[in-house]
Order: C-alpha cells, then sequence, then structure tokens
C-alpha cells in the first residue's frame, strides 16, 4: 500500500469516526428531545385531564361513603359531584390517546382505567338503591384512583436525572393526597355512629403513617419554592386539625364488640379536610403543569444543544479536515520531492557520475546532493540520502582510480611485453635468414614464430581489456584481400582458413591493425571450436551498411540460449569481476571492445552448416574505394608465379623501399592450399611454409624518412647498415618448396549435422571432466 494511501486513511478514519460520534450522540439528543415533545404532548393531553379525573373521583368517593352511611348530605352535593365526575371523564376520554404513551405499560394502564371508566354507572346505581356494601363502592373508586396514579409512573421514559426526580416527587406527593382523600372516605363511612370495622380502622392507622411518611420524604426532594409551599400547607391549621383528629382517633378510639367506636373529634374532619385538601391539589396540579413545562425547556435546551453539537461538530470536522488536508499534503509534498530527488540521483546523477568515473573523469562536489541540515523525519532522510551517495561515489571512485591505475600498469606490462615479442620476431626473422638452409631448423623456427605470434596477440588482448591501444603500423590503406590473409596467419592452424574476397575495396589504414586482430579473435575461436580436419571460411562483400565479413565454422551445437549470453558479451564491456569469472574466455570481451572502438557491430548466429557463424558489420566510414587505392588489385588466394618471383627478387635489390610498388610494401602471407580449393593452389615449384610480414617491416615500409640507428641495446654496431629486405618464399629450401601430399579423406556418411552433434557432445563431456578435476583439486 502506498503511503499516500495510509496517509489518507490516517485522515479518513479518524474524521469518519469523529463524525459517526457526532450522528450518534446528535441522534441521541434528538431522539431524546423528540421523546420529552411527546412526553409533553401526552401529559398535557393525558396527564392533565388524569389528574383532573383522579382528584373529581376522590370527591365522589367521598361524598358516595358519606351518603352510604347516612351522613347528612344533600342530593344535590352528590349530584354536582357526579356531574363534575363525569365532565372529567368526557374530557379524559376525549383527549387521551393509548398510542401517545411509550411503552405498552403505560398504554395497557391508561386503556384499564378507560375500562373501569365504563361500570361508573353500574356503580352508581348500586349505591343508589344500597345494593351490595359500601366498602365495595369505595373500593370501586379506589382501584381507579389507584390505576390513575400508576399510569403517571410510566409516562415519563427520558434518560434524565433531573425530570425523573421531579417527575417521581410528582408521583408520590400523589399517592400522599390519595392516602389522605382515603383516610376521608373512611372516616366518612362511620357515618353518624362513629363507628367502624375493625379492617377499616386498621386502614385508617396505615392510611395516617403512610401520610406522614410520604409527605416527609417528598418535602426533601420538591425544589425550594415547592418545599415552602408544602410546608405551608402542613403547617395551616387545617393540616394541624387533621393532625389532632389523627392522633385522637388513633389513641382515644374505643373497641367494641361490633368494630371500633372513634372519638367526638370526628366531626371536625370534614370542614379541615375540604380546606387542605384544595390546597394539595392546588399544589399537585401545579407540580404537574412545572413538570410539563421543565420537560418543554428540556427539550428545547436539547435541541439547542444538538444544534449547537452540530454546529460545533461540523466545524471541528472541517478544521480537522483543514488540518488533516494541510499535514497530508505537507508530508506528500515534502516525500514527493523527496522521491523525485532520490530517484533523479538514483537514476541519472549516481549513474553519471560513476560513468564518469569509470571513465576516469574527474567529478565535483557540485554534481552530488548535500545535507542541508533539516531537523525533521524528511530532512533527516533526506541528509541521510545525501551521506550515502557521497560514500558510495567516494568508494566508486576509489575503485575508478585502483581501475585506473591497474589499467595503466596493465598497459605499461602489455607494452613492454608486446615490445619483447616483438623483438623476439625479429630475432627469429633474423635467425630464419641466416639458417634456413636447414630445413629442420627452419621448421622448428617456423613453428616458435606461429606460437610467438600467438603470444603477442594475447598480450595486445591484455592491453585491449586494460584500456590500451593497438599500434598501428600501418600508413596505407589495404586491399580486403590482404587483410583477411594478415588476420589468418595470426592463427595457430590457419592451413584450415578459406578466404573468400568477393569484393575489390580496401581498408583505411587506422583501422586495419584492430579489424584483424578483431578477426584474428573470431578466427581464432572457430578454429579451436571446430572439428581438426573441419574447414573455416571467410567471406567478405559489401553490403548497404558498408562491408560484412561473415565467419563460418563447423563447431559444436549451441543452443539460443548460449548464443545470447555470447552476443551479451559482444555488446556490453564487462568489469574485471565478470572477466575474471571468465577468464577462459576473453576473446568475446577483445572482439566486443574492438567493435566499439570501431562503430562496427558482430553477432553470433547458428551456420546452415550446424555450427556457428560470426557476422561482422564494418561501417563505410572505414573503407576506401578501390580507385583511390594506389595498389594494384590482386586475386585472392593465388600463388605468385615463378617468373614473378624473379621480378620480386630483383627489386628486392634496390636501395629503397620508396622505389618499390605499394602491392610488395603491403604484409602478404602466402599459404598452401589443399588441392581442389576454390581460391586456388600455388605453384608447386613456389609453395612452401609461410611467411608472416612483421608489423615492424610494414611500418618501416610505410615511413619515407630515414632509418634511426637502432639503440646500443639492441646488439647491432650504431653504424652497421640495415638487412637486405627479403621476397617471401625465395630463400626456402627446395624441400620446403615442394608440394605437400594430400592428406587421404576417409570416407564419412555421416551429415554434417550429424558431425556437429557428436563434437558437441565431445566437447560437453570434456567440459564436465574438467570441472570434475577442478573440483577434485580444490
Amino acid at each position: 500500500m502506498r503511503l499516500r494511501t495510509l496517509l489518507v486513511w490516517l485522515a479518513v478514519v479518524p474524521t469518519v469516526a469523529m463524525g459517526v460520534q457526532v450522528l450518534i450522540s446528535s441522534d441521541r439528543s434528538v431522539q431524546e428531545a423528540r421523546h420529552l415533545r411527546k412526553d409533553v404532548v401526552a401529559g398535557r393531553q393525558t396527564g392533565v385531564p388524569l389528574y383532573r379525573l383522579m382528584t373529581a373521583l376522590q370527591s365522589e368517593r367521598g361524598i358516595t361513603a358519606a351518603w352510604w352511611s347516612g351522613m347528612p348530605v344533600s342530593g344535590a352535593d352528590l349530584r354536582e359531584r357526579r356531574a363534575d365526575t363525569d365532565r372529567a371523564v368526557a374530557v379524559f376520554l376525549k383527549s387521551s390517546d393509548p398510542d401517545q404513551l411509550h411503552s405498552d405499560r403505560a398504554q395497557d394502564r391508561l386503556r384499564d382505567v378507560a375500562r373501569r371508566l365504563a361500570d361508573l354507572g353500574a356503580q352508581r346505581e348500586r349505591a343508589d338503591a344500597r345494593h351490595g356494601s359500601p366498602d365495595d363502592a369505595v373500593d370501586y373508586y379506589t382501584d381507579v384512583i389507584s390505576g390513575t396514579i400508576r399510569c403517571y409512573g410510566d409516562f415519563n421514559h427520558v434518560d434524565d436525572g433531573g425530570l425523573t426526580q421531579e417527575g417521581t416527587s410528582l408521583v408520590t406527593l400523589f399517592s400522599a393526597a390519595e392516602v389522605v382523600a382515603r383516610e376521608n372516605a373512611i372516616l366518612a363511612l362511620a357515618g353518624p355512629s362513629g363507628k367502624l370495622t375493625s379492617t377499616r380502622f386498621g386502614e385508617f392507622v396505615e392510611a395516617v403513617g403512610a401520610s406522614d411518611y410520604l409527605y416527609d420524604t417528598v418535602a426533601l426532594d420538591l425544589p425550594l419554592d415547592d418545599q415552602d409551599a408544602l410546608q405551608r400547607i402542613l403547617t395551616s391549621n387545617a393540616w394541624q386539625t387533621k393532625s389532632r383528629i389523627e392522633n385522637a382517633i388513633v389513641s382515644e378510639h374505643r373497641d367494641v364488640s361490633s368494630g371500633v367506636v372513634l372519638p367526638p373529634d370526628v366531626s371536625d374532619w370534614r370542614a379541615a379536610y375540604s380546606t387542605f385538601s384544595a390546597q394539595l391539589n392546588t399544589l399537585d396540579e401545579s407540580e404537574l403543569q412545572e413538570l410539563l413545562a421543565h420537560s418543554d425547556d428540556r427539550a428545547a435546551e436539547l435541541e439547542n444543544e444538538v444544534a449547537l453539537l452540530v454546529a460545533a461538530s461540523g466545524a471541528a470536522l472541517l478544521l480537522v479536515v483543514a488540518v488533516v488536508v494541510f499535514t497530508t499534503r505537507s508530508v506528500l509534498r515534502r516525500l514527493r520531492s523527496l522521491h523525485d530527488r532520490t530517484v533523479a540521483i538514483a537514476e541519472e546523477t549516481l549513474p553519471d557520475v560513476v560513468d564518469r568515473l569509470q571513465r576516469g573523469e574527474a567529478v565535483g562536489t557540485d554534481a552530488l546532493p548535500q545535507p542541508r541540515g533539516e531537523q525533521d523525519e524528511v530532512g533527516r532522510v533526506s541528509d541521510a540520502f545525501a551521506r550515502v551517495v557521497a560514500v558510495s561515489v567516494e568508494g566508486h571512485r576509489k575503485l575508478a582510480d585502483e581501475r585506473q591505475g591497474f589499467s595503466v600498469f596493465a598497459s605499461g606490462i602489455a607494452a613492454r611485453t608486446g615490445n619483447l615479442v616483438s623483438r623476439q620476431l625479429v630475432l627469429t626473422e633474423h635467425i630464419q635468414d641466416t639458417y634456413g638452409q636447414d630445413e629442420a631448423l627452419l621448421a622448428e623456427l617456423m613453428s616458435s614464430d606461429q606460437l610467438t605470434v600467438g603470444m603477442r596477440r594475447q598480450i595486445e588482448n591484455l592491453l585491449i581489456l586494460a584500456g590500451g591501444e593497438i599500434s598501428d603500423p600501418h600508413m596505407e590503406p589495404m586491399r580486403i584481400a590482404d587483410l583477411l590473409r594478415e588476420a589468418a596467419a595470426e592463427v595457430e592452424d590457419f592451413r584450415r582458413i578459406d578466404r573468400h574476397a568477393m569484393d575489390e575495396t580496401s581498408v583505411e589504414a587506422g583501422v586495419i591493425s584492430q579489424l584483424s586482430h578483431l578477426l584474428a579473435e573470431l578466427l581464432d575461436n572457430a578454429t579451436r571450436f571446430s572439428p581438426p580436419t573441419a574447414r573455416v571460411a571467410i567471406r567478405s562483400e559489401l553490403v548497404g551498411d558498408g562491408l560484412c565479413i561473415e565467419i563460418e565454422d563447423r563447431g559444436p551445437r549451441v543452443t539460443a540460449e548460449k548464443y545470447e549470453e555470447m552476443n551479451g558479451r559482444l555488446h556490453s564491456a564487462p568489469p574485471y569481476s565478470v572477466l575474471a569469472r571468465d577468464a577462459q574466455r576473453l576473446g568475446l570481451f577483445v572482439v566486443g571492445n574492438l567493435a566499439d572502438q570501431l562503430g562496427a557491430t558482430v553477432t553470433l548466429r547458428r551456420s546452415a552448416f550446424g555450427g556457428t557463424s560470426a557476422v561482422v558489420i564494418v561501417p563505410g566510414e572505414h573503407l576506401v574505394p578501390a580507385q583511390e587505392n594506389t595498389a594494384m588489385p590482386a586475386q585472392e588466394n593465388t600463388a605468385v608465379p615463378a617468373e614473378e618471383n624473379t621480378a620480386v627478387r630483383g627489386r628486392a635489390k634496390e636501395p629503397s623501399p620508396v622505389a618499390r610498388p605499394a602491392e610488395e610494401r603491403r604484409p602478404k602471407l602466402v599459404a598452401r592450399q589443399p588441392a581442389g580449393d576454390p581460391a586456388g593452389d600455388p605453384d608447386p615449384g613456389t609453395s612452401g611454409l609461410p611467411r608472416r610480414p612483421r608489423k615492424e617491416q610494414v611500418r618501416q615500409t610505410g615511413n619515407t624518412a630515414p632509418e634511426t640507428p637502432p639503440p646500443s641495446g639492441s646488439g647491432d654496431a650504431p653504424g652497421r647498415p640495415a638487412l637486405p629486405e627479403r621476397v617471401p618464399q625465395t630463400h626456402m629450401t627446395q624441400r620446403l618448396r615442394e608440394p605437400r601430399a594430400a592428406e587421404p579423406v576417409g570416407q564419412d556418411a555421416a551429415t554434417p549435422e550429424e558431425v556437429a552433434d557428436a563434437w558437441a557432445d565431445y566437447e560437453d563431456s570434456t567440459r564436465q571432466a574438467e570441472l570434475e578435476l577442478r573440483q577434485d583439486q580444490s
């Protein structure tokens, strides 16, 4: 996952979490406000009518009990109380809606009250006819009133401590008022006789204790203003009369066989109850209205809180988003700058610096990143990367210096060794000239000469790989036919090479040695990796891009992957570590290096005969048209006739090499070809061992300045004249000039592909054996 994605997630996750939290909190507050609004509506439409119904039922219960017990109650008062109750019931049934309540329990309680009110008319008829007992009538009213009080306990469902406490205090006030109203109904049942059953007296005593406890408890939970109002009621004369009568009944009653006889003070109860009950009803209804008002205010407050919460949360979210976006963009901008800078340094600057160091160029510190001293994390990473680059460049600088020093050292050693080999070749030439009459010695000298030439080529390989250049002694262009001959002469098994120059063109003097060395390496590989009796062909032909030289052998089978690997070696200059791992096959590296210097392309591929074909494309800029060449065109692979040899021998006696034709100043290699060679056979009378023109001789023939005396260390006297020049094949013995008998060639029915595959198997087995031998030795 990208760092940008991580930063975006780092910004999105807390923002979304905060947004979700705000939504949850807002939704909770909105739901609470909505519930409060519903409670307020339900309280006003159901709670207030229900309370008025409760007080009306309490009044009707008291007057019904007094009328049933024979108290002096007028029918008008009874009908008035019943009319008040009917109006309260009508208002309640019209305005109340059980569906407005939030809980099923409250809805069931409200429906139960409505269902009990349906029996109110029947209860009144029984009371009028005095059917049943007065206790049953009182219990009916008590049950309905208790149901109304229980409905208030289920109205409030908001999780608000203040409103919950206020609602609980209101229910307690209703319960306390109901207990006092129940006392009034019990005392009304005593009638004019002032007698109560033992059960009713027990209920009265319990009601007295309950009312005192409830009012003492609720007085502590009411607000201060309501506490003062309640204390005014509890300290009023009417309440004092109530308390005196309750104490008298409890302490001065008389138990008789039919029940309990109340004291005479009971007669003052009705007037006192009428006074403090009205005060209690006013206080209770005021508490109910205050609860509804507080609920409404709390709902508005919650709505305001939601609005403030949404606004504040929205502003906070915007601030968080702005900070996150700013931080993320800042970090990403810094990281993008660091990324672009490091990528540019890693992919462009550092490789360019390393290449320049490997080429031996000086690199200043201004091309490298510099520490900026920034204290943040990105700055410290950038400074650390700059220091890493500096250490890396310093290491490459040291390696480049060491490699350059080693290259100079190796070039010097190769140059000195090459000079010694050249002097060895000159000495061998001198010995051949002096003792050429000894045929056995001459053959050994020719073998030594061939090995020395191979040594010189290997030393030149070292010089090329070390970064040096081959000195080119040629002063004039060379025909491509002569160039092929010179390249073949560098190979030990030169007799197996067939040369074919398809076009008459020449190569400029400055690239002759390099191109000859390149072709010699390819020819050497072709002869070494081909069967001993197989021929190697080299052809040259002009093409659109220049000169095409193709070398074809009959070597072992090579896979396409191996060709790709070898072509890779030809087109890339490897470091010394790669050369060391493949030190036995440096020819391809040398060929690739020379090809780069010449601007030529070398490609290895499978030939039609199963071997390998090396195609060299020499750019046309290195070619010289035939009309510009000063030499006479000569046919490739043709021997020099005897009379021409005589003319050449005669011209060899001329004192100055300047007067000789350019054709004779070119290096030549005349090798005996097998019979039937399409290139032509040399004359048997003039054939013999090949004589290779030295690079030193070519330098002398191309230089028209007077010869400088050899150094004193060379063994020649300062005033000694130059040695006479030789004409090839004129100093050989007759035996060496005789044609060599053709080697018998056996009849082999194998196809070239089968021979190539067999030779490849042989080569693989040989390499495996060498590998196992080296492992055993290590």
